[in-house]
């Protein structure tokens, strides 16, 4: 159960940001994935990875987020509207076309005011943590649209951010939710905690794997090599350990007071 490895570099479970995003490639394994071995996954693999690993980045907190307020409206009188970030605007004739499929054009005004003639008060986004493209379906040409494949509970998806600096998908996203806050609309995010984009015993390792398997992941006790896999995802993490319940608590509360989504 135990699957540090001092070859590999890991992304911090608590970057605020992704500095860079993986490039697969047989050293984001913590073995060899190529051998014939059917026990492949109990040999170490000391190639080092520090080329096509993910990285994070030192973010700058601070956000003029002027008199921005949560509108907190009634239950009685809430109207979910569940969005896809990129698939909102992706084709959108009104939204412009450099910002389609991004944070900022889900503030747009197109946007904005399709929503509220809908009488919509809240968008909840599906999944905004930065996600993983699984290997085998970037082998197929195809890729993870719903993002349910994440990453890093902290840090927004690059993808849909419309500018490439570095840091631009968190503060493009601050300015999406002071936006839609501005005209009276909550942002809810759908979150996936039971599970992260490092598979199962065969899967790759990133970030969590490396750093506390036992404590991060549950695993079968009395053959700790295999994980739970409630999901069908490859793994399912271990909210009973204070660590793990922690970072899942101070996610939510990074996203409700750095973030100001709303739920």
């Amino acid at each position: 159960g135990l699957r540090f490895n001092s070859s590999k570099v890991l992304l911090d479970p608590y970057a605020k940001a992704i500095g860079r995003d993986l490039t697969w490639d047989d050293s984001l394994f913590p073995y060899n994935i190529s051998s014939p071995n059917r026990d492949k996954d109990l040999e170490i693999n000391r190639d080092d990875n520090s080329a096509f690993c993910p990285l994070g980045a030192v973010v700058d907190a601070s956000f003029t987020w002027g008199n921005d307020a949560a509108p907190n409206i009634p239950w009685h009188k809430t109207v979910i509207y569940e969005a896809h970030v990129k698939s909102m605007t992706h084709l959108h004739p009104e939204v412009p076309e450099h910002i389609r499929g991004t944070y900022a054009g889900l503030c747009s005004e197109p946007v904005i005011q399709h929503l509220k003639r809908l009488g919509v008060t809240a968008v909840e986004l599906e999944p905004i943590h930065h996600h993983v493209d699984e290997k085998h379906l970037l082998d197929k040409g195809l890729k993870n649209h719903w993002g349910y494949n994440t990453l890093s509970f902290f840090a927004p998806d690059l993808r849909y951010c419309a500018t490439s600096h570095v840091l631009g998908a968190v503060q493009e996203f601050k300015t999406m939710v002071r936006v839609l806050h501005s005209h009276g609309i909550e942002v809810i995010l759908d979150v996936v905690y039971n599970h992260t984009a490092e598979g199962n015993h065969f899967g790759p390792m990133f970030s969590f794997k490396g750093a506390d398997n036992l404590a991060y992941y549950k695993v079968v006790e009395g053959d700790e090599r295999f994980y739970f896999d409630y999901t069908g995802c490859g793994n399912s993490l271990n909210v009973r350990h204070p660590r793990l319940l922690q970072l899942i608590m101070d996610s939510l509360r990074y996203w409700i007071t750095e973030m100001h989504v709303d739920g």
